[in-house]
């Protein structure tokens, strides 16, 4: 089996076990126990937090440890617009993975906020001229996303950041690899899974003061309530830095010679985009027959964002694909332990079993 679907989860690093490891026996304790046995796994969850700060560029107050991604994009949005006394106006892209387009869905109906939608090009990236133009003084945040997860464009954030006044987040889940430190925003959202750490932990940077939304015990200094997952923090600290370290393999040539395919399309940008990402559509074809046929070969990829299993792909409709066409979409997403013998023979296996598809009229 070769698997290829990274952007929905990754296998656990070896580096992140090991450092877990030790908190899950010897060094259980709840880090908010005044004894011995607490203070040690507080001390394990500091040193975890200072590791996700250096690699953000930001301080270690500022890091507040969650269940993974979606947790952190719902603190950054509900927490940043609730907290922030600007406005009641939030710019976003349309492209965005539903835990922050929900999470801005959720204001407009339930606390009176306005939203402005960007207008993303033929290849996902939107523009800081209009986002300079949408920006208004009641602009209370600005939500946009490194990379996509469904066609792997890589946004301009720097660029973005710098064009308006009003606070930015970015969601940097499928971020990996990329660099995370000096990118002129306020907030970034992390998850552990895509980068080799546990499923159940992530991370928010945020440098500005944001409303809780989760209410109890005051953990995470009253940002985040419930008892730290110490050792999903250890392992996300790990996981992260080696992130840093290594790299998917080059997909030039598998991008190539998927290409040669009567009728497919690369979607997204074809040169910024994330290391290890590629993906697909393909005229007059069942991209679910497809990946069939690829899992037959011991291909396992995707049609997409896991979280939108089954739906028509909302990223490939908002840069203009025809509904038919989007439905055909397969996603390739390779990590640092794929060698390159299996980006070849994926590269093979996905040009016999578009061919297979076609042969049976599929």
């Amino acid at each position: 089996m070769i698997y290829l679907d990274n952007a929905a989860t990754t296998g656990v690093r070896r580096e992140a076990l090991e450092a877990m490891w030790p908190y899950l026996t010897s060094h259980f304790g709840n880090p908010s126990s005044p004894h011995g046995v607490g203070e040690v796994a507080a001390a394990g969850l500091e040193a975890a937090r200072r590791s996700v700060a250096r690699v953000v560029g930001g301080r270690a107050s500022q890091v507040i440890f969650t269940s993974g991604g979606t947790e952190a994009d719902n603190l950054a949005i509900k927490g940043i617009a609730l907290a922030n006394p600007r406005g009641r106006h939030i710019i976003t892209n349309p492209l965005e993975h539903s835990a922050v387009l929900e999470s801005i869905d959720y204001l407009v109906r339930f606390h009176n906020f306005e939203v402005s939608y960007l207008t993303p090009d033929e290849y996902g990236l939107v523009s800081p001229t209009e986002l300079a133009q949408l920006t208004r003084p009641d602009t209370t945040l600005v939500s946009i996303h490194y990379a996509n997860n469904e066609i792997g464009t890589v946004q301009p954030i720097r660029e973005l950041a710098a064009a308006t006044t009003a606070p930015v987040h970015t969601d940097a889940v499928q971020a990996a690899g990329l660099p995370l430190t000096d990118l002129g925003v306020d907030a970034i959202s992390l998850s552990g899974h895509k980068v080799g750490a546990p499923k159940g932990i992530g991370a928010l940077w945020c440098r500005l003061p944001v409303e809780p939304v989760l209410h109890g015990g005051g953990q995470e200094r009253g940002r985040r309530s419930g008892t730290e997952n110490v050792a999903g923090a250890v392992a996300f600290a790990a996981a992260l830095n080696a992130s840093l370290v290594d790299a998917p393999p080059d997909l030039t040539d598998f991008i190539t010679t998927v290409l040669t395919i009567d009728g497919a399309h690369l979607t997204g940008h074809p040169t910024r985009r994330l290391p290890g990402h590629a993906s697909f559509v393909f005229d007059h074809t069942a991209g679910e027959t497809v990946l069939l046929e690829l899992e037959q070969r011991g291909i396992i990829c995707s049609p997409g964002s896991a979280c939108g299993s089954g739906e028509v792909p909302h990223v490939l409709l908002a840069i203009g694909l025809p509904e038919e066409l989007a439905r055909t979409s397969v996603r390739f997403t390779f990590s640092p332990v794929n060698t390159r013998e299996e980006v070849d023979t994926a590269a093979h296996a996905v040009v016999e079993a578009v061919s297979a598809v076609r042969a049976i009229g599929g």
